[in-house]
């Protein structure tokens, strides 16, 4: 099934629509009564969007509307109506029709309001399928965003280490998205069914850490009034994220090295030696070999968890991923908020490749959300943006390839749209697309 099925009885009409539609790069069926459109309907599926004459022969636009909408009631309908149809379509209207065209109409206004349609259903079921994905986020893994190199070259990482069993350390400034590549790689390694457990390492009193690591039998200390299950027991099976594991105390560095060399514990007040079946994946945003010269982070632990060691880079060092970035985290507020995630302006485009980004992905995705709710994102604070070191027609070229690749993704690939949102002419489009190594098919639901 195609974006738009149109249906008129008047086959003069339905030529020039489809010589327009097709000029305009709108996918569309077209048939000569309701009952032809509505039999295809059923058979190959609902389309995006429906345009109906009211006055037909037999089934009229009216039935059409309502069958439709019994089916989806989310789906636009568009109606054209003859002059002596108005009451009939404003009726239609207060009955769920997107909108009605009296004829004559200028195609342009046909073409405005079916874009304007398409965009709309697009952006709903954009939004209906993120929201089932945010459900199923226990079985569908998180999803690493971005084109760059170093993103590439990480992905690739992931691809080949993901269904080991080597313990892992992941390294990077606060925000640049641990928990989400250790998460990527449990959700993609055979231990998916079984428990991704967290725990931030600096979040956790002294004197609590290895009750909360390895568990306790009741009576191990006062308080203990009954058995705990450790972290480290509880993801048997699965995997355990050791998040900023530079803040572990010394005393608890000492057995963890045991437990992962082992792979047993023992929990607290207890002497039984219980097995796991674990992989340990750490992060921390410190230079732990570093750490290890002055004292305060183990060497022979530091080496234990050194197996593979994957650098996530800082946002500042990966701008041409922003705009990817921004848009996914865009939907995703947009769903969380019940608003609509309306397409960012060129102007604050410009602020969110400008920026400096000292919070990394997290506060790029607060901006998003700031986005959704305020419609601005006037709290960026340019000025502080470090300078960057390369030549002006460089950086020039980096934003406009950026921006390209945003509005492509806000047009879903299409090129007609791109060109009248960018306001350039086609060829210059596609040479632009050709020197930056741009593929329109990577934009595309």
């Amino acid at each position: 099934m195609k974006d738009v099925i149109f249906i008129d009885d008047e086959n003069d009409i339905r030529i020039a629509i489809e010589q327009s539609f097709e000029l305009e790069d709108i996918s569309a069926n077209f048939y000569a009564s309701a009952e032809d459109a509505l039999l295809a309907i059923k058979a190959d599926g609902l389309p995006k969007v429906v345009i109906t004459d009211i006055c037909l022969p037999g089934l009229n636009g009216e039935n059409v509307l309502s069958s439709i909408l019994n089916q989806d009631a989310d789906i636009p309908v568009i109606l054209i109506t003859g002059h002596g149809d108005i009451s009939m379509a404003v009726k239609a209207l207060r009955n769920g029709a997107y909108d009605f065209i009296e004829k004559p109409f200028p195609i342009e206004r046909l073409i405005d309001t079916t874009r304007r349609a398409l965009e709309k259903r697009e952006l709903m079921l954009e939004n209906q399928a993120l929201k089932k994905d945010l459900k199923a986020s226990q079985v569908l893994g998180p999803r690493i965003i971005g084109e760059t190199t170093t993103i590439q070259n990480l992905r690739s990482t992931i691809n080949h280490i993901a269904d080991t069993n080597a313990d892992i350390l992941l390294f990077g400034e606060t925000g640049t998205g641990k928990e989400l590549f250790a998460r990527s790689i449990h959700e993609q390694s055979s231990r998916r069914d079984a428990n991704f457990v967290a725990i931030n390492c600096g979040a956790v009193p002294e004197n609590l850490i290895e009750s909360e690591l390895y568990g306790h039998e009741k009576g191990a200390f006062t308080g203990a009034d009954s058995k705990r299950i450790g972290k480290f027991e509880h993801a048997s099976g699965g995997t355990l994220f050791l998040d900023e594991i530079e803040s572990m105390p010394m005393q608890a560095q000492i057995r963890l090295l045991r437990v992962l060399q082992e792979r047993h514990i023992e929990r607290i007040g207890s002497n039984t030696l219980i097995p796991i079946d674990i992989r340990v994946i750490a992060a921390t945003k410190v230079d732990l070999k570093q750490a290890a010269a002055e004292g305060t982070f183990r060497e022979d632990l530091y080496y234990r968890l050194n197996v593979v060691t994957l650098d996530l880079p800082a946002l500042r060092h990966r701008k041409d991923d922003i705009p990817a970035l921004f848009h996914h985290f865009l939907l995703v507020a947009a769903s969380r908020y019940g608003k609509a995630a309306n397409a960012l302006p060129e102007t604050d485009l410009q602020r969110l490749m400008c920026h400096d980004w000292p919070g990394n992905v997290r506060e790029l995705r607060n901006s998003a959300e700031r986005f959704v709710l305020l419609g601005n994102l006037s709290h960026l604070d340019t000025n502080q943006a470090t300078p960057s070191t390369a030549p002006l027609p460089l950086q020039v070229a980096e934003f406009e390839k950026a921006l390209i690749e945003q509005t492509l993704a806000g047009c879903d690939g299409k090129i007609n749209e791109t060109i009248d949102v960018l306001q350039i002419a086609r060829k210059t489009l596609y040479d632009k697309m050709q020197k930056y190594g741009i593929d329109k098919s990577r934009f595309k639901n």
